[in-house]
């Protein structure tokens, strides 16, 4: 960089035009510079203009944008439309070798640039959202079921004759179907009823321990954020338990980010006992697309360990888009939306409430979960069973997504296990019952719609009721015995 203009561009513009121009240049570098020092979530959030100018020079970095490159290899970053080529900066090697997905490649600086400042970033940011000790993470471009996987593939080298996985049970298909993929036997622990919450059933974990030796163990899966009435598992108990045991122990963190007391809890556990992995969705945590999730942990070498495990290098969209999102929000930006989220969980929880109130039904007690609400159904289940079936259909045709509808009785086979009383997390909740979340990015508009929609479902399935009854003699018959996703 020049300090002074040289004679050409001052025959075309004033030496204080240049000048101007350069401190402006000067500007966005300076931030750039301090990114690269300091690998840490700039405070204040980056305009995008510097966002691009940081994307640009490092997409020059790599080969397939050298000016003359001639490439001659079956992977060169040949891309046939352009429109693909900007959609991705032209950043097209993607990140990792085949045998390290944290590897650097020599033909695309850029691109593991990217990939290194984008791990950084990320660490400081489960940092400064609760887990203070967290060591070492990465970004994977898996969702968090096939990056659990992952973690236990990667334990099976440590504990080759291990065969089960102690679970204590969440009604989600991916938790499961990760610990099946990864070719171990999950030993499910149902969860105990106290109060309206369900919670972690301590004694029957330590109870399987003896009964199947921890040798044999290969892990406890635990689970932070959850539907309620659910609530995130003692993970210090289960933290002081594995450690007293010897037995490794991963936590499904999906959208516990963007929860200080789901961080709180992960810290707490890794202070207390062990806590080897835990993982997050970005799509979740950052509102960024679906396809990447962070893993993290306290030991260094052993989140090293899983990033080796991966094979084959790895697509970079999900690293540069957390990492796009994250320095046009700045540390301040994204906090900030976390407080919003906590407000908005405040007013979620009394607005619901009150319409329970209008209808008859509550809003279940559950204080450990710092995300999901659940409203009982219990009156709308006595005019009718189908009706409550039937609010989960209608709130989705009236566009209120995410809001789940639980009927009593529901079984559901998932690779050969059958599961009672599936979506409520135990074989017999007392009641049905509606969940609504409080998640990143909730406006108070959005309650105040749902709550608006789902009032007028809710008198809209009590009128029906009696006058089906009336004309058959008994309840409509259910024809729908799954809710909407």
């Amino acid at each position: 960089q020049r300090a002074l203009p040289s004679e050409r561009e001052a025959r075309v513009l004033l030496d204080s035009y240049v000048r101007q121009g350069l401190q402006a240049r000067r500007g966005h570098e300076q931030l750039i510079r301090l990114l690269l020092q300091q690998g840490k979530c700039p405070e204040e959030g980056w305009s995008e203009s510097t966002v691009e100018l940081f994307l640009n020079e490092l997409a020059v970095m790599d080969s397939n944008n050298f000016l003359g490159n001639c490439g001659v290899g079956e992977r060169e970053g040949q891309v046939a439309s352009g429109l693909v080529a900007r959609r991705h900066y032209r950043l097209i090697h993607g990140i990792g070798r085949s045998g390290d997905i944290a590897a650097v490649q020599p033909k695309a600086a850029g691109s593991s640039l990217l990939n290194k400042i984008t791990n950084s970033v990320v660490l400081d940011v489960l940092r400064f959202t609760g887990v203070r000790s967290v060591s070492s993470c990465f970004v994977l471009p898996m969702a968090t079921g096939m990056s659990l996987t992952l973690c236990f593939l990667t334990l099976r080298h440590r504990r080759p004759g291990a065969r089960y996985i102690l679970w204590p049970r969440i009604d989600q298909k991916s938790c499961f179907k990760s610990m099946l993929t990864a070719g171990f036997e999950p030993v499910v622990i149902e969860n105990v009823l106290e109060g309206d919450e369900l919670r972690t059933n301590l004694e029957e974990v330590e109870r399987k321990i003896e009964e199947l030796g921890a040798e044999n163990i290969l892990c406890v899966h635990s689970t932070t954020s959850c539907f309620a009435p659910r609530v995130p598992d003692r993970l210090e108990e289960l933290a002081v338990l594995c450690a007293k045991h010897d037995i490794p122990h991963i936590v499904n963190n999906a959208y516990g980010m963007q929860s200080s007391k789901c961080m709180h809890l992960i810290q707490q556990g890794a202070r207390v006992g062990r806590i080897d992995a835990f993982v997050q969705s970005l799509d979740k945590n950052f509102m960024v697309p679906v396809g990447g999730a962070i893993i993290a942990g306290f030991d260094e070498n052993f989140i090293k360990d899983i990033s080796r495990m991966y094979p084959g290098r790895a697509s970079a969209s999900p690293s540069l888009d957390v990492l796009i999102t994250l320095l046009t929000l700045g540390a301040n930006g994204y906090k900030k939306l976390l407080a919003e989220r906590k407000e908005m969980y405040g007013h979620l929880a009394q607005e619901l409430s009150a319409l329970a109130e209008r209808h008859g039904e509550r809003l279940l007690h559950t204080p450990h979960n710092p995300i999901s609400l659940a409203m009982s159904l219990t009156c709308l289940q006595t005019h009718s069973t189908a009706a409550v079936t039937q609010l989960s259909s209608m709130l989705f045709t009236r566009q209120v997504s995410g809001a789940r509808v639980i009927p009593l009785g529901l079984e559901q086979t998932v690779s050969g296990h059958t599961f009672r009383g599936f979506m409520s997390h135990t074989d017999a909740y007392p009641c049905p019952y509606l969940n609504a979340a409080s998640a990143i990015g909730i406006t108070r508009d959005d309650i105040t719609l749902c709550i608006k929609r789902l009032d007028k479902c809710l008198k809209s399935l009590s009128k029906e009721a009696p006058a089906e009854k009336s004309e058959s003699g008994s309840p409509a018959e259910d024809v729908d015995d799954q809710t909407v996703p």
